[in-house]
This record gives structure tokens, C-alpha cells and sequence, in this order.
């Protein structure tokens, strides 16, 4: 991701994702700030694009429709940011995951959450990057984290880009 990008000068605190690169960056005033690698919705559940802005957040956020694979483990969706809830109420969240290397979530944006993977999958051996609690901490800031559910006014912009439907245009 671009180490400055002019379409976010006015704005205090942008989150710009790239579908096609599978890869999300947060900017201040246009300035990148932080980036990191995610997992976008696969082909029958894209990842919405346009843009948005984060309107709840939620670190312990877990899924109501999706279980942790073989298990009644309602799927984790930590340090969790909504940006968009669809016509027919469905929410979608920038959140940590476990992270495949390719577009394999129900249309949510996963970042790396080491800790939960841990937790769940057994890998990896230790924390590393933590991206998916570095970007709750910075777009929720100054605002303290409490572990409950809040809806956010004038949170962060969102921006999306890239994906099969662009694809499918220029084809």
C-alpha cells in the first residue's frame, strides 16, 4: 500500500483495502500509518465495496451465523470494527481471523490475530504482528477499549477496492 495517499488528505483516519492485493493500510491525513495483509470475502460472499465508515466496534465480538470449523464454537471475531450492515441487516466487520493467504471469509475483512489462532488452531508458537488489535486501538483512539459492544459516531472512513466486480467489468 501506497506510503501516502492524496484521496485521504482530508480525512483524520482512513482504512483503505485492496481486494485484489488482499491487503488493508490505515491513513492519517493521507499519510500511512500502518498496513498489514487480510482475507476478504471468497467468490459467493464478497467483501462489499465503496465506501463506508466504521459505525460499532467490539473486541470481543463473535459471529451469530458462523462456528469455528467441526465445533459449536461461535467463530471469533476479535478487536472488531463494523463498517457496513447490508439491506437485510447482514454486518460486516474488519476483525482478526485466522488467516489462509486468500479470500475465505463470508464477506467480513480479516487481519491476523495470532493470539486467537493460538487459542483455537494451536499455531502460531507466540504472538507476532498482532494487526488486527493494532488497527482496533488506533481507529477506536482515544476512546479506551472496555471489552463491551459500542456503536461509534464519526468513526473511521472505509474504503474498498479491487474486487471480482471490478475484475468482471474490465474482462
Amino acid at each position: 500500500m501506497p506510503a501516502e495517499y492524496p484521496g485521504g488528505d482530508n480525512e483524520a483516519k482512513l482504512i483503505l483495502v485492496d481486494l485484489e492485493e488482499q491487503f488493508l493500510a490505515a491513513y492519517e491525513y493521507g499519510k500511512r500509518v500502518f498496513s498489514a495483509p487480510v482475507a476478504s470475502g471468497e467468490v459467493d460472499n464478497e467483501t462489499p465495496e465503496g465506501e463506508f465508515g466504521v459505525t460499532a466496534y467490539h473486541s470481543a465480538h463473535r459471529s451469530t451465523e458462523y462456528f469455528i470449523e467441526d465445533t459449536g464454537i461461535p467463530y471469533p471475531m476479535t478487536w472488531a470494527l463494523r463498517f457496513h450492515v447490508d439491506r437485510d441487516g447482514v454486518a460486516y466487520w474488519i476483525h482478526g481471523r485466522d488467516m489462509p493467504g486468500y479470500p475465505a471469509s463470508h464477506g467480513c475483512v480479516g487481519l491476523y490475530d495470532e493470539a486467537m489462532q493460538k487459542k483455537y488452531y494451536k499455531v502460531p508458537r507466540a504472538p507476532e504482528m498482532e494487526d488486527a488489535r493494532k488497527l482496533f486501538e488506533w481507529a477506536i483512539a482515544p476512546l479506551a477499549d472496555d471489552g463491551k459492544f459500542h456503536l461509534l459516531k464519526g468513526g473511521p472512513v472505509v474504503r474498498i477496492f479491487g474486487g471480482t466486480r471490478e475484475k468482471k467489468s474490465r474482462d
